[in-house]
């Protein structure tokens, strides 16, 4: 059940990731940039979830990696809402 609801976030994740950056690259606004750049990384955090809780549960231990990727995610959204305003 675990690996239903892991893949279904990851997956969930790509598509905004694709929709977000299709509207930029239709429309130009940066925001919408930033917004796919970190769901993209987002995506990347929940494959690696999945690896870490269902592929290698118990020879390796991906949190660090996982939370660096949340982080420099959510770094990169902030830094578009913040020092890239129009």
């Amino acid at each position: 059940m675990a690996g239903i609801i892991y893949g279904s976030c990851a997956l969930a994740a790509l598509l905004c990731c694709l929709l977000l950056l299709r509207a930029y690259r239709a429309s130009g606004y940066r925001v919408l940039l930033w917004g796919g750049l970190c769901f993209m990384g987002m995506t990347l955090n929940n494959v690696l979830l999945v690896i870490d809780k269902l592929v290698v549960p118990t020879m390796v231990d991906l949190s660090p990696w996982r939370l660096t990727v949340s982080l420099l995610s959510m770094l990169i959204l902030l830094y578009g809402l913040i020092w890239d305003s129009e």
